[in-house]
């Protein structure tokens, strides 16, 4: 065979390696994505499932405590924005508003021992608590694929492939900065 027969050939092979490589690191970002989208979706069900729960607790709270429509107020507008928000940043700080105002709102019912002691609310209670840390559980899950995800596609030279199909970096769902203090809260 000539020499530069042999070249052609080496540059093919070259050529076909770097081409595989490509396809595989593509999909492999793909398939992160898609993990990306899939958690952030189980973490919307989660916000979905407290946010169902909150009309039937402000309710509870209402037959007890007509008068604090303020706090009762803000709940339900934390919920509708929660429920109207799109993309990861939005749905984070609507989260953020809806657990600060659930908080105010548990703070108001410590007003009234008899609320506190109805099976209705001790249920919503429960159940509300449980959701949280379902969402939680989510929200860590969700981090975590993002991290992996934006990882992958900043390393070189993922970047290049990343940029050239305009894969960008996802927002982690980060939890609003007043609520590294548990709140005080107590259902005795």
């Amino acid at each position: 065979m000539k020499k530069s027969t042999m070249i052609i050939i080496g540059i093919i092979v070259v050529v076909i390696i770097f081409l595989i490589g490509g396809i595989s690191s593509y999909n492999g970002m793909i398939s992160k994505k898609e993990s990306v989208e899939n958690s952030f979706s189980n973490l919307d069900v989660m916000l979905q499932r407290r946010a169902d729960l909150v009309p039937n607790l402000v309710n509870s709270v209402k037959g007890y405590a007509n008068h604090e429509t303020e706090v009762i107020d803000k709940v339900t507008q934390a919920r509708t924005k929660l429920l109207n928000a799109n993309g990861t940043q939005e749905k984070s700080d609507a989260n953020n508003e809806l657990t600060n105002s659930l908080n105010a709102l548990m703070v108001v019912v410590e007003n009234y021992p008899e609320l506190k002691s109805s099976e209705n609310f001790i249920q919503l209670s429960d159940e509300l608590a449980g959701t949280e840390n379902r969402i939680a559980v989510a929200r860590k899950d969700y981090n975590d694929v993002v991290k992996t995800y934006n990882t992958t596609i900043i390393k070189f030279p993922n970047n290049i492939l990343a940029n050239m199909f305009g894969l960008e970096k996802e927002d982690y769902f980060e939890a609003d900065s007043s609520s590294k203090e548990a709140p005080s809260v107590s259902f005795e």
